[in-house]
C-alpha cells in the first residue's frame, strides 16, 4: 500500500499474513494520533489515581486526630485577626508600616501545643527586646566615635554572634532557649546593620516591638482559649499508652513462644516504647512552659515522666529479647516447653497486670493498694517459676531420660528473661510511686478492712525471688523426698 493510500485511510495500515498451511491473520497498527490519545488517557488515569490516594491519606491523617485539622483552623483564625491591624486604617496608622511584623510573628511562633507556643513567644519576646536594646546602646556609643562607627558595629556584631552561636552548644541553652538565641542573633544583626543608614532608629525599633507584642498576644489568646492542646496532657497520655502496649507485648511474646505459631500483632507494641524517648523529652520540655491547667498544677513534676519512660524502656529491651526467642530457629522440644509453660504464662500475666495497674494509676492520678498487691502476686509467680526451673533437670532425668539437657536451654533462657523482666517491672513501679508522691496523687481506698488485712498478710509472706532461696521447692524435690523416706 503506497503512502497516498495510507494517508487517505487516516494513517491506518492493514497487514495480511498468509503462512503456508495457516489461516489468514489480520493485524492492525494504530497511528500516531491513536497512540497519543491512549497515552493521554493512561496519564490522566495515573494522575487521578495519585490524587485519590493522596486525598485518602490526608483524610486518614485528619480522621486519626481531628485536632490536627483544628490546629490549621486556629492558625488561620490568628492570622485573620492580626491582619486587621494592616487592613484597618486607624489601627494601621497607630503601628505604621511595621504591622506586617505581627503577621510574621504569628506564622513563626504558633505551634501545635500550648507549651510550644508559649516557649516560642517567650523566647521571641525576650530575645527581640534584649537584642533591640543592646543594638540601640551599641549604635549610640558607636555614633559618638564618628568615623569609627562602622568598625565598632561590625566588631560588636562579630563578637555577639559568635558568643550566641557557641551558647547553643550548652545543653541547658539548647533545650530551653535555642529559638531565643536564633532570634537574638537575627534581631541584633538587623538593628545594628540597618541602623547605620536609618536616622530614627529608636522609633522604628519601638514600632517593631509593639507589633511583635500584638502578634504574640494574638497567638497566645487563640492557642489557649480555642481548643487548646496541652503538652503536659500529651505526655501523660503517651506514658499510659506505652504502659498498656508494653503489657500487651509481654503477654503476646510469651504466648507466641509457647504456642509456636505466627507472631501476634500485639507482641510488637514494645517498639513504641523504645522509640518514644524523643517525644517524651520534647513534650516534657514544652510542658514546663505551660500555665496550670486541669489536674496539672504549678510545678507539676514533668521530669519524672522521663524517669518512668526510662524504666519502661529498660523493661522493653528484655521484652524485645523475649520476642526474638519466639522467632529463633533453635527451639526446645514441645514436651520440654510443657514443663514451664504454665509457670511462664503465669509470670507474664502477672507482670502485664502490674503494668496495667501502674497505667491505671497514672491515668487516673490516684494511688491505691492494688498496684502493691499486683506486684506481690508477680513476685510470688516468679518465686514459683524459679522453683519449677530447679526441678526441671530432675524431672527430665526421672521421666524423660532420652532428652539431652541442652534441649532445655532455650526454655531456660525464656524463663530467665521473665525473671529479669519482673525485676525491671518493679523499677517501673518504683518510678510510678515516686511520680505519685511528687504529683500528690489522690489516695484511694477501694477495698474493705478485711480485704486490706488479708492483702497485708499476703504481702508479709511474699518475698522477692531474687533475695530469698526457694526452700519449699528444695524440700519437695525428688532427691529430698527419697532421703526423707529413707
Amino acid at each position: 500500500m503506497d503512502a497516498a493510500a495510507r494517508e487517505a485511510q487516516g494513517g491506518l495500515e492493514w497487514r495480511v499474513t498468509v503462512p503456508e498451511g495457516a489461516s489468514v491473520a489480520v493485524e492492525h497498527e494504530a497511528g500516531a494520533a491513536a497512540r497519543a490519545w491512549a497515552w493521554a488517557l493512561a496519564r490522566a488515569a495515573a494522575a487521578w489515581s495519585t490524587a485519590a490516594g493522596f486525598a485518602g491519606k490526608v483524610w486518614r491523617i485528619g480522621a486519626d486526630d481531628p485536632r490536627r485539622a483544628v490546629h490549621g483552623l486556629k492558625v488561620g483564625l490568628a492570622l485573620a485577626l492580626v491582619s486587621v491591624f494592616y487592613y484597618t486604617r486607624p489601627l494601621y496608622d497607630g503601628v505604621g508600616g511595621a504591622a506586617m511584623w505581627a503577621i510574621m510573628t504569628v506564622v513563626v511562633v504558633f505551634e501545635y501545643t500550648v507549651g510550644g507556643s508559649v516557649y516560642k513567644c517567650f523566647n521571641r519576646a525576650v530575645a527581640t527586646a534584649s537584642a533591640g536594646v543592646l543594638a540601640l546602646g551599641v549604635h549610640w556609643v558607636a555614633g559618638k566615635t564618628g568615623e569609627f562607627e562602622p568598625y565598632i558595629l561590625t566588631g560588636s556584631l562579630f563578637l555577639l554572634a559568635a558568643a550566641a552561636t557557641f551558647s547553643r552548644f550548652i545543653p541547658t541553652v539548647k533545650a530551653r532557649f535555642d529559638y531565643g538565641v536564633t532570634i537574638f542573633i537575627l534581631t541584633y544583626s538587623l538593628v545594628a546593620v540597618s541602623g547605620y543608614r536609618v536616622d530614627e532608629l529608636a522609633a522604628l525599633a519601638q514600632q517593631r516591638l509593639s507589633t511583635i507584642a500584638i502578634g504574640i498576644f494574638m497567638c497566645l489568646a487563640v492557642s489557649v482559649f480555642v481548643c487548646p492542646v496541652w503538652a503536659g496532657q500529651e505526655l501523660h497520655l503517651l506514658t499510659t499508652r506505652n504502659m498498656d502496649k508494653l503489657a500487651d507485648a509481654l503477654e503476646g511474646c510469651v504466648e507466641d513462644y509457647f504456642a509456636g505459631g505466627p507472631a501476634q500483632a500485639k507482641s510488637g507494641g514494645y517498639r513504641c516504647v523504645l522509640n518514644s524517648k524523643a517525644s517524651e523529652d520534647a513534650q516534657a520540655n514544652l510542658a514546663r512552659w505551660e500555665p496550670p491547667h486541669g489536674r496539672f498544677g504549678f510545678r507539676h513534676p514533668y521530669a519524672q515522666y522521663g524517669k518512668v519512660g526510662a524504666a519502661m524502656r529498660a523493661c522493653a529491651y528484655c521484652v524485645e529479647a523475649l520476642g526474638s526467642c519466639a522467632g529463633a530457629e533453635a527451639q526446645a522440644p514441645e514436651h520440654v516447653k510443657r514443663l514451664l509453660r504454665d509457670a511462664c504464662a503465669r509470670v507474664g500475666a502477672r507482670c502485664a497486670r502490674v503494668l496495667r495497674e501502674a497505667s491505671r494509676s497514672v491515668a487516673t492520678m490516684t494511688a491505691s493498694r492494688a498496684l502493691d498487691f499486683a506486684a506481690a502476686d508477680m513476685n510470688t509467680a516468679v518465686h514459683e517459676l524459679q522453683g519449677d526451673m530447679r526441678s526441671v533437670p530432675s524431672t527430665l532425668a526421672a521421666e524423660l531420660a532420652g532428652t539431652p539437657l541442652t534441649d532445655t536451654m532455650p526454655v531456660f533462657t525464656v524463663a530467665s528473661l521473665l525473671v529479669e523482666i519482673s525485676a525491671r517491672v518493679e523499677g517501673v513501679v518504683d518510678a510510678v510511686d515516686e511520680l505519685a508522691t511528687l504529683a500528690s496523687f489522690k489516695q484511694v481506698d477501694g477495698d474493705d478492712d478485711d480485704d486490706d488485712k488479708k492483702g497485708e498478710a499476703e504481702m508479709t509472706t511474699k518475698v522477692h525471688p531474687l533475695n530469698e532461696p526457694d526452700t519449699d521447692v528444695e524440700a519437695l524435690s525428688p532427691e529430698n523426698q527419697t532421703a526423707n523416706k529413707a
